[in-house]
């Protein structure tokens, strides 16, 4: 995999976004997120500017002395934010380099914004009928650089299971975060179950949906063999020989146009953020545009 995901000048193009979960509690995270109450601070992690309604008893008044600026101690807490970003892995998204890089990425920027908010994050790969925690829980920078090195090692292959191995994965706990999906969503799979436990577990949701230029508007054209790469073989019964016409492609494009406005409704009534993209848009401008919509960046 290239990794253009994976260097200091994308990290850098992400510096001026920043996760935000609205909600109406009060008190403060090891991070930026508002809880019920303070909690007992451990360890110093970080600083950060002052911002209009902060609370100034967490001023550091020694930076102030020396820098003429207001700046806040920030320290690492068990209650921080949890994101949790699922990846979906599968062969149909391994089917396409640039997608499957694309997916990557995206689970990067996500992790790294959680990591600039000082919160906690895990990935969670979907391939093969499981899911898997390869890098375990990260706290800091030195933790999450190190995850992100390994990615680009992550191979895909079978199916992304959501309706059986999400609920069952461990130490998923309540109210504690975010949860972020990113997958193609081209499968039979019943992913609306893993969104109604993800509310269930009182998580803020994301669904990104990642498709490859082909899949939006395909150039195919003439007789075909179609295998379906997540199935059995020649011997699937996906599998069909078919003659690809203008009409035909055009048939599709319409079901498809339909598939995503279905998911952004399901989406829209449960207030879960969706995003449907391709993967010529920027992730950096996916992010900055479409979740700020909702909220969820600044």
């Amino acid at each position: 995999m290239k990794g253009r995901y994976f260097t200091d000048e994308f990290f850098d193009r992400l510096e001026r976004l920043a996760l935000n979960l609205p909600t109406t509690l009060t008190g403060y995270y090891g991070g930026k997120h508002k809880i019920n109450k303070y909690g007992q601070t451990v360890e110093f992690a970080d600083f950060r500017e002052y911002q209009p309604g902060d609370d100034i008893r967490r001023i550091d008044w020694n930076l102030f002395a020396r820098l003429g600026k207001y700046f806040l101690k920030l320290y690492t807490d068990e209650r921080q934010m949890h994101v949790r970003i699922y990846i979906d892995c599968s062969a149909s998204v391994g089917f396409y380099p640039e997608k499957a890089e694309y997916i990557l990425g995206l689970a990067v920027a996500f992790g790294y914004l959680a990591i600039r908010n000082n919160d906690k994050v895990s990935f969670h790969i979907l391939k093969d009928g499981s899911a898997t925690d390869p890098f375990g829980l990260i706290v800091g920078k030195n933790a999450f650089y190190s995850a992100v090195g390994k990615m680009k090692d992550i191979t895909f292959g079978g199916e992304a299971d959501f309706a059986d191995t999400i609920p069952n994965i461990p130490d998923m706990s309540t109210n504690d975060g975010l949860a972020v999906v990113i997958s193609d969503f081209l499968t039979e799979n019943k992913w609306k179950k893993a969104v109604d436990y993800f509310l269930f577990r009182k998580q803020h949701v994301v669904l990104c949906q990642v498709l490859d230029k082909e899949e939006i508007s395909p150039t195919y054209g003439g007789k075909l063999n179609l295998v379906d790469c997540e199935g059995g073989g020649n011997g699937d019964s996906k599998n069909v020989q078919v003659s690809i016409s203008r009409a035909m492609i055009a048939s599709y494009k319409k079901e498809l146009a339909s598939y995503i406005a279905q998911m952004k409704k399901f989406c829209d009534s449960r207030s879960v953020a969706f995003l449907s993209t391709g993967t010529d848009i920027a992730i950096e401008k996916l992010i900055f545009g479409k979740l700020a919509q909702y909220d969820i960046v600044r």
